[in-house]
């Protein structure tokens, strides 16, 4: 139907004649000169049709030009001339078309929304077709696109397999919520959709594999936010016979490939290290963004004798901490803003936020503005302001409570005052997270739960030794971080059945359910299993990452809304009772808050 696409036109086909396919950007009736601005999925040119006495026909284009509408589904046959009026906004502003032939294929009905306009997401997910034809969506749909061909193509070029992995499988009780497909021929049982490749992966490394791949589509039943979404796409590896740097140094290569490739630009030549406890203590977050230059600074030894019963309580406590943020120039905060900062806090576990201005570092107490400092003597105020570093013009923000606690809302504290106070740097700053805890403690159900999962081999030596040191055990475990996002995580896995089985035990699965949901991953540990491990890399967040958005949504296709819904179709919808038979499944009613 067409020669060329829009967006392609140039000066070297000017005076061929083209054809195009596309829809109706912009429709311009100026009276007998009409002006069309014709888009497909490469961009837009602009389309003439102008009155010619000596062009048989050319009046019946022009009367077609102007009836035409916005998003109406045309083709049109036309010479490619120059502009006299250069547009430099658009890649085709050098030349247009003068249309011989204007055909409308399909009328368009009025929209529900204009391209050129900014609609709610909810008016966006439900004429999502619409959203998709937009230019922005074009382009970060390509980009997602280029990002997965780019790294097919280096994966395929070293020798990966690309092999599948079943969809429906095995329910574990690691994890996020499983989706659970009823299994017609088996009535009562269930097969559930993967939270990932990970055992199957690991059990084609010791079938002989050697190195795997899949672009994998995983699914977990858990709450959505802007980087979470119910079905998600990874890039699942798996690696043979490797130690975390054989991985950490192969995929850090293609890293830098596929940047490279799909954007044009060079990462580090090196990714920097950085231990979990190190990214803890200096950032309260294990993905800290290293664009942002702020750090947090403990002070617990320096108010252990306090008067203000907060910090001395938490500066004493086994498991408290007591840390301190510089905000450069933060000293021109009001008090309104001081207190938005703390109901930021406050979402992510903070109690309350302690601050203190420097007005004049030279003056001591006296250039303090702080309700705290009535509580501090004299050697540790001056002792606060030279460990953090601040000087006059500064706020400095306190937390105090649990080691985690702490960490978790001043991390988030810090994000915030970065961007408010302009410091985060336009650059891409990648690094690697290594030394994860092996487990954490669940205080509500009373036992361990693995950081990552519970495949990821120990860094120690012996089974005594992980169980007599369980709660500061070290994995091997190691995470991959740009711009503050964790883009992918991975760890050496356990290779050994009796290791497996006393992993298993610590994070209180007993034997006779291990067997239940994992007999077939230690018998196959069993049998010369060599030393393996991997990584898998969220797709999603990639391509929101290169398309200079923060919503994975805006790279997928058709996402779902915070709700869990796909607004468009309207998923999930009810099942009819004849349908729910032939599965064997009965739908109890639902039960209010109340009861």
């Amino acid at each position: 139907m067409r020669t060329h696409f829009c967006g392609l036109i140039n000066e070297a086909l000017v005076g061929q004649t083209v054809t195009l396919c596309g829809w109706a950007d912009v429709a311009r009736n100026l009276g007998g000169l009409c002006f069309i601005d014709l888009r497909d999925h490469e961009g837009i040119v602009q389309i003439v049709a102008e009155p010619d006495e000596n062009t048989a026909g050319n009046a019946g284009v022009v009367a077609a030009a102007a009836h035409v509408g916005y998003e109406d589904c045309l083709r049109v046959t036309g010479v490619v001339r120059r502009r006299q009026s250069v547009n430099d906004k658009i890649r085709t502003g050098q030349v247009e078309i003068v249309a011989t032939r204007i055909e409308l294929l399909n009328k368009a009905q009025p929209l529900p929304f204009h391209a050129h306009e900014n609609p709610g997401e909810d008016i966006r997910l439900r004429y999502r077709y619409l959203d998709l034809r937009t230019p922005d969506m074009q382009r970060k749909m390509r980009t997602r696109t280029k990002l997965v061909a780019a790294l097919r193509r280096y994966l395929d070029e070293r020798d990966f397999q690309d092999i599948e992995t079943p969809i429906l499988t095995k329910a574990t009780p690691e994890g996020a919520r499983d989706f659970l497909v009823p299994a017609r021929m088996h009535p009562g049982e269930f097969y559930a959709l993967p939270q990932s490749p990970q055992l199957f992966k690991q059990i084609l490394m010791m079938a002989g594999f050697d190195r795997y791949y899949q672009i994998a589509r995983c699914f977990r039943d858990e709450a959505l936010r802007a980087d979470r979404q119910l079905e998600f796409t990874q890039l699942d590896m798996e690696f043979a016979w490797v130690t975390e740097r054989d991985v950490q140094d192969t995929v850090e290569d293609m890293i830098r490939a596929v940047f490279r490739d799909v954007m044009g630009v060079e990462l580090a030549a090196s990714f920097p290290r950085m231990t979990y406890e190190e990214a803890m203590r200096r950032f309260g977050s294990d993905k800290p963004d290293l664009r942002n230059p702020m750090e947090l600074t403990d002070v617990a030894g320096l108010v252990k004798s306090c008067e203000f019963k907060v910090f001395t309580d938490w500066a004493n406590h086994e498991d408290g901490r007591v840390v301190a943020l510089r905000a450069p120039g933060g000293g021109v905060f009001s008090r309104k803003q001081i207190d938005d900062y703390a109901a930021h806090a406050a979402k992510f576990g903070a109690k309350g936020l302690a601050w203190m201005k420097i007005e004049d570092a030279a003056r001591g107490r006296e250039g303090l503005n702080s309700p705290i400092a009535k509580f501090l003597d004299d050697a540790t105020l001056a002792a606060i302001v030279q460990a953090t570093g601040a000087t006059t013009g500064d706020a400095i923000f306190f937390g105090a409570a649990t080691y985690k606690s702490a960490s978790d809302f001043m991390g988030a504290l810090r994000l915030k005052l970065g961007r408010d106070l302009g410091l985060v740097a336009d650059a891409w700053a990648p690094l690697w997270v290594t030394d994860f805890p092996m487990f954490e403690w669940d205080e509500e159900e009373g036992r361990y739960v693995a950081l990552h999962h519970p495949f990821t081999a120990p860094a120690v030596d012996s089974i005594e030794d992980l169980r007599a040191n369980a709660r500061t055990a070290v994995s091997r475990g190691y995470d991959m971080v740009l711009n503050g996002n964790e883009i992918g995580g991975g760890s050496i896995r356990i290779h050994n059945s009796q290791m497996q089985s006393a992993v298993f035990e610590l994070l209180g699965i007993g034997a006779e359910e291990a067997e239940g949901k994992f007999g077939f991953l230690l018998d196959a540990l069993k049998y010369g299993a060599p030393p393996h491990g991997g990584i898998a890399f969220g797709i999603d967040r990639i391509a929101a990452l290169m398309a200079g958005t923060e919503s994975i949504r805006d790279v997928i296709a058709f996402p779902k809304t915070t709700t869990a819904q796909c607004l468009m179709t309207g998923a999930p919808s009810p099942v009819p009772e004849a349908q729910l038979a032939e599965v064997h499944v009965q739908v109890r009613p639902k039960v209010s808050s109340k009861e």
